[in-house]
């Protein structure tokens, strides 16, 4: 998986409790930032497993899941960012909470790279909502997941 990072381990349920979705999306922007990649944070007291999609060469991937722990971050794509729109979709594994979106996508039990976004039922997958996170085409972008009510989404 070249560009690809992480702590990934399989065994996430698709069912759960809605969590409030609150993201923070921003370019990562911090002075003396060495690289280019995405990441996301966990700002939950609880471990939270996420997975990502993205437009490749192939056609639509999505993959997971990597175990972010409490309070901590994640590299999900290394290097430069390649494309404008990458969309996520993470559950917290303690309370079974959600951050979705409103485009479907496939995951899978375990840890998995699936090419395409259709029919994945049909192909032994499940479908959920990812949120779409619009990069500007910047070369680096962070998430910050967090469960705390009335946060809003912005950039930094």
């Amino acid at each position: 998986m070249s560009g690809v990072q992480g702590a990934r381990a399989g065994g996430w349920s698709a069912a759960g409790l809605g969590l409030f979705l609150v993201v923070a999306a921003a370019p990562v922007l911090a002075p003396g930032a060495a690289h280019a990649e995405f990441r996301v944070c966990n700002g939950t007291q609880n471990l939270v497993g996420v997975a990502i999609g993205y437009r490749a060469k192939e056609g639509w991937v999505t993959e997971g899941w990597w175990q972010v722990p409490a309070t901590t971050c994640a590299t999900l794509i290394e290097g430069e960012l390649q494309s404008r729109y990458y969309y996520l979709y993470a559950e917290d594994a303690a309370r079974g909470g959600r951050w979705t979106g409103d485009v479907n996508m496939c995951v899978a039990e375990n840890e998995f790279k699936i090419v395409g976004v259709q029919d994945c039922f049909a192909r032994g997958f499940q479908r959920m909502g990812f949120k779409e996170y619009d990069t500007g085409r910047q070369g680096s972008w962070m998430v910050q997941l967090s469960d705390t009510p009335g946060s809003q989404e912005g950039q930094n």
